[in-house]
């Protein structure tokens, strides 16, 4: 039953989704607004499967952001290879780092290991704003083309947002089967307690590195994403507050949850587009989201809305048996 409503409401979602750019077809504005609530969706659900079922703390998730952008257009500035295959090789490559630095910082926990992470950040951040030979166009950036999906350029907002719509539900898919499977269950018990689950024989050390790899790729792949979408790429999109706004988004919208990353994503970005005059104090006013979440609603969006509906759930049975 649980499973039939899930799956009523992932449809409904899609189908109102699909209708969007026909509504807003007179603004192009909104349609490329839309475009980025899914890249952002895709980046958070990768946080997700790391912070909300694994419960490994990142704030260094621009770099993997970073690494997935400048790797596909470097590629195919450098190669001539086809932009979707770039974005493929650039998100691994992404998954690769992901890995070494999970495997490498395995033993760490809490603020250690949001450190490191943030650490990691610095260092890719550095590495295209002062690369050699001027490679990735250091603080200047550089241009790229558009997806080209076999023959058909994605040169609008309209076109690219169904291409993104369906690396959407493609990622969210993915991420329900892994997180339904016995490597999800691993995560949820090395979230749970650690010493429990390496007693209960799991290998706690090589869950964490795939799921890092696994939230590198997806967060890899949203940034190859947002590159092809403005064809544009340059340090400033990867600075630290962009790693800010990724867990903002997911604590926002509710962790370890799949509706959660597409509700935090969505608002997030809406509240900065409306507050864009507004730019400067930007991080002041992610502070205040996460302090809304730690004090009113831990649960994030979803989780208040789960909690909301237990209530009336609860209001009506009460209510039967009292009639009866």
């Amino acid at each position: 039953m649980k499973l039939q409503k899930n799956k009523l409401t992932a449809l409904i979602l899609i189908m109102i989704a699909m209708l969007l750019p026909l509504i807003f077809s007179g603004s192009s504005y909104f349609v490329l607004i839309f475009c980025f609530i899914e890249i952002y969706i895709i980046g958070v659900s990768g946080l997700d499967i790391l912070f909300g079922y694994c419960g490994q703390v990142s704030l260094g998730h621009a770099a993997f952001y970073a690494i997935g952008a400048y790797g596909s257009v470097l590629l195919h500035k450098y190669t001539g290879m086809p932009v979707l295959v770039t974005m493929i090789i650039g998100s691994a490559l992404g998954a690769v780092v992901g890995a070494i630095v999970a495997y490498s910082c395995s033993k760490l926990v809490f603020h250690f290991l949001s450190l490191a992470t943030q650490a990691v950040g610095e260092i890719i951040y550095i590495l295209v704003s002062h690369s050699p030979n001027n490679v990735t166009g250091n603080y200047v950036g550089m241009y790229t083309d558009p997806v080209n999906l076999f023959g058909f350029k994605l040169d609008s907002e309209y076109k690219f947002f169904y291409f993104a719509l369906g690396c959407v539900v493609i990622f969210l898919l993915a991420k329900q089967f892994l997180v339904n499977s016995k490597t999800g269950r691993a995560f949820t018990a090395i979230r749970e307690n650690v010493h429990a689950a390496d007693g209960m024989g799991i290998n706690v050390r090589a869950y964490k590195v795939k799921a890092f790899a696994t939230s590198a790729f997806y967060t890899a792949f949203a940034g190859a994403m947002f590159a092809h979408l403005v064809e544009y790429v340059s340090p400033d999109s990867f600075l630290y507050k962009q790693s800010v706004m990724f867990l903002t988004m997911l604590l926002f919208g509710g962790s370890g949850s799949l509706l959660g990353p597409i509700l935090g994503a969505s608002a997030v970005l809406l509240v900065n587009e409306s507050l864009r005059s507004l730019q400067d104090y930007q991080m002041l006013v992610y502070g205040i989201m996460m302090l809304i979440v730690i004090v009113v609603m831990p649960g994030g969006i979803f989780g208040l809305g789960k909690g909301v509906m237990a209530k009336i759930k609860n209001k009506k049975l009460n209510g039967g048996e009292a009639n009866a």
